[in-house]
């Protein structure tokens, strides 16, 4: 598991001695727009929390996602992120401004930290630091019996769960059926074209409101509140709608429309509080991520254009993929011409059954040999044997093009193999009459 947390600012306070909070609706906003990575949202203390582990690939790894939410965060009033195992030592660590864990172990990187990283061991610092216990690590070497007496059950509980003793338990933002953000501005603003800056962070959550609903909006509606300190005439309050010919969900072109109507706008009083309402919401459909797309440029489907292609060309030059019945790798897809009418005059493959085995998504042109240590076979390391063996064995009947005399009969046991450099692998092993054969690299899953 891989949490991420975004801790935000105190709200300001006139009261001195009031206590520190964070603002509930900067935390709800923030929660909507995280809401867009991965649907394992929470708040949690003065932070939001989400776990992206399964999230990674889609946001092209975690170098990427860590430079987007160090990047657009920042927006949104986030002071700080930390990345950790556990969603507890994810806040901690962002508390001490640590960014991540890297190659180190998670007790290495928590046991120096101060008690007052971790909530329900900062209630009890003062009484603690008179112990001469100051860290994380030397609370954890006192005897749990005495801590749980003295402390309450909740600081062992908290402590475990940073360390990944213990799980945690989250309630699980959801995700609105309609938006609706409101923001108070910190200062009373009476020109229109300067509530962009304070409008932007609602877009923002807007965004992300409709990448998790996979849609789009046609438009928004910026309301403003008057202050009160007011003339009778005007009234309490003021809005702005824009429109847009499609639907979309791209930040800066809503920044841009924006821009264009404020700057022809004119407040009637100072605003102190900004909402925002999406226009028009519609289901977006999604780009295919085909190497081959279903519609290409010219806006016909690929069908079409590989039709005329092969009028053009002749219908022998356009060939595609047919699944054949034949359970040897190499020959379980036959290449034929696109042109329906070579089709029928073609015999067809016949269907055959799903194969047990997952197959590999790229073949070698030819396998490659591979050398073998301490009877394990070795490709950029030593490999490591996953699923297998899957006999695969046949091809008397199959004679070489050209009279070549000889055939393509196989006699392999395959095998899913993995280690950290090459990924994971298809491999094969030739069963031989003389005792234990070579192995073979044939294939690479995507």
């Amino acid at each position: 598991m891989l949490w991420v947390a975004l801790i935000l600012p105190p709200s300001p306070t006139d009261d001195p001695k009031a206590p520190a909070v964070v603002s509930p609706d900067a935390q709800r906003g923030l929660a909507m727009w995280c809401l867009q990575f991965t649907p394992r949202v929470a708040r949690m203390e003065d932070a939001v929390v989400m776990e992206v582990a399964a999230s990674l690939r889609l946001f092209r790894g975690r170098a990427a996602l860590q430079a987007r939410l160090a990047d657009e965060a920042p927006d949104l009033g986030v002071c700080s992120i930390g990345w950790a195992s556990t969603a507890t030592a994810a806040l901690i660590l962002a508390r001490c401004g640590i960014k991540g864990v890297g190659d180190r172990l998670l007790q290495a990187v928590l046991d120096p930290l101060p008690l007052g990283t971790l909530s329900a061991a900062a209630v009890h610092a003062p009484a603690l630091s008179r112990a001469g216990v100051r860290t994380l690590g030397q609370l954890r070497q006192l005897p749990r019996g005495g801590i749980s007496r003295r402390f309450g059950a909740g600081v062992l509980a908290a402590l475990d769960q940073a360390y990944g003793l213990r799980p945690e338990v989250h309630g699980w933002e959801a995700l609105p059926e309609d938006f609706h953000a409101r923001l108070e501005l910190p200062s009373r603003e009476d020109r229109a074209p300067a509530l962009l800056m304070s409008a932007r962070p609602l877009l923002m959550q807007l965004c992300g409101w409709l990448a998790a609903r996979h849609a789009g909006a046609t438009g928004i509606t910026l309301h403003w509140v008057h202050d009160s300190m007011r003339a009778r005439d005007i009234g309490d309050h003021g809005q702005l709608t824009v429109r847009t010919a499609e639907p979309i969900r791209e930040l800066e072109h809503f920044c841009r429309l924006l821009a264009e109507h404020l700057a022809k706008t004119a407040l009637l009083a100072p605003v102190g509080e900004l909402r925002l309402e999406a226009v028009g919401v519609q289901a977006l459909t999604e780009d295919s991520a085909s190497l081959l797309p279903d519609e290409v440029r010219t806006g016909e489907t690929l069908y079409l254009t590989l039709e005329r292609i092969a009028a053009r060309l002749g219908p022998e030059r356009v060939m595609q993929p047919a699944l054949a019945d034949d359970h040897r790798l190499e020959w379980m897809t036959r290449w034929q011409p696109s042109d329906p009418a070579t089709h029928q005059r073609k015999s067809r493959p016949r269907p055959c059954a799903a194969p047990q085995t997952p197959e590999p998504t790229f073949l070698l042109d030819a396998p490659l040999r591979l050398a073998v240590r301490d009877h394990r076979p070795q490709y950029q390391g030593m490999l490591t044997l996953l699923i297998g063996p899957d006999r695969v064995e046949g091809g008397w009947w199959d004679r070489l093009p050209d009279d070549t005399p000889g055939h393509r009969n196989v006699l392999r046991d395959y095998w899913v193999a993995v280690n950290a450099n090459a990924g994971v692998l298809a491999i094969f092993q030739e069963r031989l009459a003389d005792g234990e054969g070579a192995w073979y690299l044939h294939g690479i899953y995507a």
